[in-house]
């Protein structure tokens, strides 16, 4: 830079641009304050940025650039490091043989100067420019540098997240997309969503798990009863995809330290579908499980639900009977309530009146009087139970005997000339009749009111599209279903290959096996002098009861499930799990 400085009231007095008496006063003012004189006459209005920037030009011998009527490649801007740029708002033109051009704003900043010199081993040839601008034009070159960059990215997202979904990762995919969207809406997240849920729903499942790892989300859908791993999210997405669940469900999204239910209805390929939902604090989060409610999986009718004809015929009969308690037991997620509304459809007829008390109320049926529990305001089982029966029911169901006082009062209705269908949390049938009595239901109650009891369970079915001959059943499980080498010899056994359309497990769809018990003298004569349930289930066998597992031989042998599945699910002893 040239030596010789001229001073800058002089240069703005000869080009007329502030009056004599306000340099005056300004040179004043800059001499007792210390501030330079051109910030003063800018405070005070006197002259604009870009009229002083040139005036500063003039001081000092640099040469001014209008950065509105110049193009500057964004590649220019690689050739020092973006934090000098950045801290002293500087703009490099280019570096050439040890010699760097750069647009700077204040030609007195020598500390920026020495800093740039230090760090690019190069000699500076300076043009100034307003500082103003070059903020600005900095800041656009940095939004158009993101935009670039954002469209590459989006790009080859849009690529990759193209060839998943070609090769069937479809939620892969969305979820590549989702975090590149970096949750900025919540456009990305509510298609994962929508995605897991209708996957979910074209898959069969019953029920979506949503668990949050140490690491990641898990996602599993329950298949036939069996829990299968499907895909597994990035941590970073558990707090939007909780939300986004607890919003569509209804639930409080800022409570996270309290169990929390809510319903989904959403229409998935034409069909509307319920979605049961519950959320629980956990150690990594909150888990979520969606249970999938569809209609058309308890408008299946009797005949669907695997009865043999005798069982069928004595199912028929039991339900048709004008009063008397008819139990359905079995653990969770074993069909009762599907068998239960199976029942209560083939009964509903205009001349029969049928009053429901659940919780909760899963599916709707025209026709039925269908009454949900709300403990918070006091509506127990025990009150809508007194209620209904003052509104003459032929056809009572209890969705769960629980405890005692809800026993009680239907086997009081059941005594007073209703039907009564109730579930019972028990192993077999026969455990049913101790199971009340030790609930402090008095013995002679229930041998007089219980007509009959029923349990269930419900076992896969070899998929159709890859059913296969098993040449080598395992023999163990064979003998634990009670069949024998001689019979293993005259029949032939199937298995699953396993197939796109079972997702690889050899089981699509599931049927039941039944145990059912019809009360006669004998099994009341029992039930009043509270006889173990081995008694009972001995006097039930001898009178032509047939177990869990004789009835899963019976599929066996018809080539409907595998002798493993029947086992299994029919808990025989020394199954391996």
């Amino acid at each position: 830079m040239p030596g010789a400085r001229r001073h800058l009231g002089e240069i703005l007095l000869k080009a007329g641009v502030v009056p004599k008496q306000a340099l005056i006063e300004g040179i004043k003012q800059s001499r007792t304050t210390g501030k330079r004189l051109g910030q003063i006459l800018l405070e005070k209005g006197l002259l604009d940025e870009e009229t002083l920037t040139k005036a500063l030009a003039k001081q000092s011998g640099l040469k001014y650039i209008n950065l509105d009527k110049i193009t500057i490649p964004p590649d220019y801007m690689r050739i020092i490091p973006e934090d000098l740029i950045k801290k002293y708002n500087i703009i490099p033109l280019k570096l050439e043989q040890r010699r760097l051009q750069l647009i700077i704003g204040d030609p007195l900043d020598l500390d920026m100067m020495d800093a740039v010199r230090l760090r690019t081993g190069a000699e500076l040839e300076c043009f100034l420019a307003s500082p103003s601008k070059i903020r600005a034009f900095l800041e656009r070159s940095a939004d158009e540098a993101a935009a670039q960059q954002h469209d590459e990215l989006k790009h080859s997202i849009d690529a990759t997240a193209a060839e998943l979904a070609e090769f069937g990762s479809e939620l892969q995919a969305e979820v590549l997309r989702a975090e590149a969207a970096g949750f900025a809406d919540d456009g990305p997240v509510v298609r994962l969503v929508n995605l897991i849920i209708d996957t979910a729903c074209r898959m069969r499942a019953s029920d979506i798990h949503v668990e949050p790892m140490a690491d990641r989300v898990r996602i599993r859908y329950r298949v036939d009863g069996v829990c299968l791993e499907k895909d597994n999210l990035p941590k970073s997405m558990q707090a939007a995809l909780i939300t986004r669940l607890k919003i569509l469900s209804g639930m409080d999204i800022a409570e996270k330290r309290l169990p929390q239910d809510g319903r989904i209805k959403r229409n998935v390929d034409g069909q509307d579908i319920d979605f049961r939902v519950s959320s629980l604090p956990a150690t990594h989060g909150e888990s979520v499980v969606l249970r999938i409610l569809r209609p058309d999986s308890v408008n299946i009718g009797i005949e669907a639900l695997g009865f043999e004809p005798d069982n069928y015929e004595q199912f028929q009969k039991i339900i048709r009977r004008p009063n008397g308690i008819f139990l359905v037991t079995g653990p969770t997620g074993s069909g009762k309530t599907t068998t239960l509304y199976a029942a209560l459809q083939e009964l509903n007829k205009p001349d029969k009146k049928i009053i429901t008390a659940e919780d909760p109320v899963e599916y709707n049926f025209p026709g039925m009087n269908q009454c949900q529990v709300k403990e918070e305001i006091g509506l127990t089982f025990e009150r809508i139970l007194r209620a209904m029966l003052r509104q003459a029911p032929n056809i009572i169901l209890i969705g769960e005997i629980r405890d005692s006082v809800v026993a009680d009062i239907a086997i009081q209705a059941a005594l007073t000339g209703h039907l009564v269908f109730s579930t019972l949390h028990t192993n077999d049938a026969c455990s049913a009749i101790t199971r009340l009595i030790d609930m402090g239901v008095k013995p002679f109650l229930v041998a007089s009111s219980i007509q009959a009891i029923m349990a269930q369970r419900l076992v896969r079915v070899i998929c159709k599209n890859c059913k296969t001959v098993d040449p080598n059943p395992d023999p163990k499980y064979l003998r634990l279903v009670g069949i024998t080498e001689e019979e293993a010899k005259r029949h032939t056994f199937y298995k699953g290959a396993g197939c796109s359309v079972c997702q690889g497990t050899g089981y699509k769809g599931r049927l039941g096996i039944f145990e059912m018990v019809e009360m006669n003298t004998r099994l009341r004569e029992l039930a009043f002098r509270k006889a173990p349930t081995s008694e009972l289930r001995a006097a039930a066998k001898a009178v032509g009861m047939r177990t869990l597992a004789e009835d899963g031989k019976i599929k066996v042998l018809k080539g409907i499930t595998t002798a493993q599945e029947a086992a299994s699910v029919a808990q025989v002893e020394a199954v391996a799990v």
